[in-house]
Order: C-alpha cells, then sequence, then structure tokens
C-alpha cells in the first residue's frame, strides 16, 4: 500500500477515535478516554512487539523513545480535552497548524526540504482547515473569528498546543525509523506507550477500569482506531518527508466534520464542503510525483 494510502487510512482511524471519544466519553471522563487511547491500543499491537528483536535494540533508540512518550502523552491529554470541551467544527480547524509547525521542526531536526509545490500544498491544507473557522455571516468580524476562537475558547487553545506538540512528535518519531521499521516500532511505541499511561494513571489513584463509562464497547472501538492509526502512521512516515505525511494526515479534520455533521448535528456544512475542497488541492498538489 502507497504512503498516501497508509497516510489517509490513518486519518480517517484518527477521526473515527475523536468522533467515538466526544460521542461516549464525556469531559468528567478523560482519564477513561486517555485509557482506550493509550492503554488498550497498545494491547492491539502487543503481538507485533517481537519482530522488534528487543536484545538487539541500540541504545539510541530508549532514549528517543524516553522524550517521544511523554511528549505523546501531553499532547493527547490537550487534544482529548479539547475536543471534549468544545465542539468538532471549532476545535479540530486549529491541528492544521502542526504541519506548518512541521515544516519547521521538519527541517531543523532531519534535514528535510521541502519542493515549492509540496509547500503550497501543505499552505493550501493549513488554509482550507482554517477558513472552517470562518464566520461569513459576521463580515468582517467573521473574519477575524479564528483569531477571536484562540481567545474565547479554551478548546481552541489546548488544539493550538496540541498542534505544536504533534508536529514536535510526528518528527521525532521519523527519526527514530533510523533504528527500527516502521512496524515493530509502531508496535514497540504503542507497548511502551501503554506501560507508560497505565503506571502514571495508577499513581494518581483508583485503577482506570473502575471508572469506566457503561459501554465498554466503545473503549474497546476507540482503542482499535487508535492502534489502526498508530501502524498506518508510522509504516507511512518511513517513506515520506514527515511535512507531507502530517499534512495530508490532517484531512482528518474533513473526516472529523462529516462525523460532526452526521452524529452531533453541527452547523454550516456547505462552509466546511468549500474549505474541504481547498484541501483537497493541497493533498493532490503534495501527492503528485515530482
Amino acid at each position: 500500500m502507497s504512503w498516501l494510502l497508509l497516510t489517509l487510512l490513518s486519518a480517517f482511524m484518527l477521526a473515527t477515535a475523536d468522533a467515538l471519544t466526544k460521542r461516549y466519553f464525556p469531559p468528567g471522563e478523560t482519564r477513561a478516554a486517555m485509557a482506550a487511547r493509550f492503554v488498550l491500543s497498545g494491547l492491539w499491537l502487543l503481538p507485533w512487539v517481537p519482530w522488534a528483536q528487543l536484545p538487539t535494540l541500540p541504545v539510541g533508540l530508549w532514549g528517543v523513545l524516553a522524550v517521544l512518550i511523554p511528549l505523546d502523552m501531553l499532547a493527547f491529554w490537550l487534544y482529548v480535552r479539547a475536543i471534549t470541551l468544545a465542539p468538532l467544527s471549532r476545535t479540530l480547524p486549529y491541528l492544521s497548524f502542526s504541519p506548518v509547525f512541521t515544516l519547521l521542526t521538519g527541517y531543523l531536526l532531519l534535514g528535510e526540504a521541502i519542493s515549492p509545490r509540496g509547500a503550497l500544498g501543505i499552505a493550501l491544507i493549513a488554509a482550507g482547515a482554517w477558513c472552517l473557522n470562518l464566520a461569513p455571516s459576521r463580515g468582517w468580524r467573521g473574519l477575524l473569528a479564528p483569531f477571536s476562537a484562540v481567545l474565547a475558547e479554551q478548546g481552541t487553545r489546548l488544539m493550538l498546543m496540541a498542534a505544536l506538540l504533534f508536529s514536535l512528535t510526528a518528527t521525532i518519531g521519523k527519526a527514530a525509523l533510523a533504528y527500527l521499521p516502521g512496524l515493530p516500532f509502531a508496535a514497540l511505541y504503542s507497548v511502551v506507550l501503554a506501560l507508560v499511561a497505565a503506571l502514571g494513571m495508577r499513581l494518581q489513584g483508583p485503577r482506570w477500569w473502575r471508572s469506566t463509562p457503561p459501554r465498554p464497547w466503545a473503549m474497546l472501538a476507540v482503542s482499535l482506531a487508535m492502534a489502526v492509526m498508530v501502524l498506518s502512521h508510522f509504516v507511512a512516515i518511513e517513506h515520506v518527508s514527515v511535512a507531507y505525511m502530517v499534512a495530508i494526515k490532517r484531512t482528518s479534520l474533513v473526516f472529523g466534520l462529516i462525523y460532526g455533521l452526521v452524529w452531533f448535528r453541527e452547523p454550516a456544512f456547505g462552509r466546511n464542503l468549500l474549505a474541504a475542497l481547498v484541501m483537497l488541492v493541497g493533498v493532490v498538489l503534495i501527492s503528485l510525483p515530482a
């Protein structure tokens, strides 16, 4: 499967996990949502860990994991809090900043250069996602709606911080693939992350499964979606520039908005569709052969 299809699969699974989280995990159940996304998702990938050949892993890889896992946990905590505190249509667009941030982190940490056409594609994806928060009916004030939302909505502020952290973790994760191929690294990363998350939750108080929501199947569905997302993410990013991959993955916003319309009856679908088409043009520009 090509890196583009894998990335789109990763985007769809992320949006699916988000929608399930918002539908079945209210703000008071953030710990249970984090357990599903971190702890249980690691169990799905446990059978692939032997491929990592643990005894032969270099020390440098463990150092990368020691940096990557706390940053990823913080980013996902901010992300989950954001989507449970505010509508998907007012939080997800701010994740579009992550490929823009990744242009810088990818260049500084990996030395990855982006072609002018690729930069235009990334800019269109970010611009399309940004337009999702515009409010044309409010005139010129509507043009400033994305800026005012950062000040007015706690969820949007949290998502913007998450976008910055995700750009950093995506770049660090790509660097880790110098030690281990994508599939075994995805499994090792998920299992180590699950162990760290479970330990952290246990130290905070009662075991997470004592406060789970009344739908355990929802936890299984979220965890499976996250496992597929992580697996396809690392296999895809192994074969392409991190900025390109992260930009394409932001099409999760489009999938998320569709979920928002169908499940949560969130408004302004026409405007959202136009913004999604702008993002689609950016995707095409990035995916065209050089």
